[in-house]
């Protein structure tokens, strides 16, 4: 594996920088941020921990809220993958890969089933819920691209058929960042306190 880009290098922080992170192979200095295009979320800011209640930690869990600014003009559709970049010896894990989305400014709201959806790193279709062990860090990359033709990709794909549809279509791209350190998890026992 190759180190990541210079561009990308400088918005990451080191734990997060896997050479195999999908914006790796498909952005580059001149698309990456490209017109102010940019990924966030209005549950948390980038570095930010991730809320236990988008994460296998927590009983009704869903995917984060996540929000985009306008793409460079003549972008026709927009993708998310969001990958785990911890363990570098291996690909990252995708947690999910959204496509269908508008060229435009928009948003998915918490828990908003995607227009399409590929497959996870556990085979399904569905936001894989981050879930490290006890006192483990892991580090959550979102990653958006902005292309400049529709995709005709069928909701099941893998993470590869997504990369390689698009791959030399990008007109932009951002990335965002989110580490979560696993907790015990939220069984939905009461405790004594609860009845005080």
């Amino acid at each position: 594996m190759t180190d990541l880009p210079e561009w990308l290098d400088k918005k990451l922080p080191a734990a997060a920088r896997h050479p195999g992170l999908a914006i790796a192979a498909l952005g580059d200095a001149k698309t990456f941020g490209r017109g102010g295009f940019a990924l966030t979320s209005p549950a948390f800011d980038a570095g930010e921990q991730l809320d236990p209640c988008f994460t296998a930690k927590e009983e009704d869990a869903v995917a984060p809220p996540l929000e985009w600014s306008a793409p460079p003009p003549g972008a026709q559709e927009l993708i998310v993958i969001v990958e785990d970049a911890t363990d570098t010896s291996a690909a990252p894990a995708c947690h999910w890969a959204v496509w269908g989305l508008a060229g435009q400014r928009g948003k998915l709201l918490e828990g908003e089933a995607p227009p399409r959806a590929g497959k996870n790193a556990q085979g399904n279709s569905e936001w894989l819920l981050p879930d490290p062990p006890v006192g483990e860090t892991r580090h959550y990359v979102f990653q958006i691209f902005a292309t400049d033709l529709p995709l005709t990709l069928m909701p099941g794909a893998s993470r590869e058929q997504l990369i390689s549809s698009i791959k030399g279509f990008i007109t932009g791209c951002d990335v965002l960042y989110a580490p979560f350190t696993g907790i015990p998890a939220d069984d939905g026992a009461l405790d004594d306190d609860d009845f005080d």
